[in-house]
């Protein structure tokens, strides 16, 4: 088979896996739940907890089995206000987990920087990154003056192959994402 032969097979498999994905788009407010977030300062520094709940739209989970891999990002500004300027930001911090589908095991694998975990359910995989306990987001020195946490956990399309991200730009299923902002909490003895 030629070069240009497979391209175009290429590209009319992401044609047609493009439009497969519009079916079943859900708002992301209706996906995506951040059902327990809290920053607390303590002795090692400011510490975040957080649990989101979502299930994956139809379409992104076909592009999961389909062997796309997806990122997750959560990411984490410490900021003080100051009123005659911007608010500063003291610190910033995120992580990324990479979910992607297994074919010869029918797994799942959960990938965080060097680390990587087997989930043999879809639904175990997701769990997996959709929490995190006791996560540093600032020193003791940063957070000392720190007020409150910018807080975002989303599905990052950026990573994604190019050709589909060109594909999925105007589908809500794939705008996974959650935005909060509270304040520091005290440390408690």
């Amino acid at each position: 088979m030629s070069v240009s032969r497979r391209r175009i097979g290429a590209a009319a498999l992401l044609l047609a896996l493009g439009a497969g994905w519009g079916a079943g788009a859900h708002a992301a407010s209706d996906v995506i739940e951040l059902t327990r977030l809290e920053a607390v300062r303590t002795e090692q520094g400011v510490l975040l907890d957080f649990e989101a709940r979502f299930e994956l739209p139809q379409g992104v989970e076909g592009a999961l089995q389909k062997g796309v891999a997806l990122h997750f990002v959560a990411e984490a500004d410490v900021m003080r206000e100051r009123w005659y300027w911007p608010d500063k930001r003291i610190a910033r911090t995120s992580r990324t987990w990479r979910l992607s589908y297994q074919p010869l095991t029918f797994s799942y694998r959960v990938s965080l920087g060097g680390l990587s975990q087997t989930y043999s359910t879809l639904s175990d995989a997701l769990r997996s990154l959709q929490r995190l306990n006791r996560w540093r987001i600032a020193d003791l020195g940063d957070g000392e003056d720190a007020e409150y946490v910018d807080f975002r956990y989303r599905l990052d399309v950026d990573q994604l192959p190019r050709p589909l991200q060109i594909t999925i730009g105007s589908q809500p299923e794939w705008a996974l994402r959650i935005e909060r902002t509270i304040r520091l909490l005290p440390q408690t003895r």
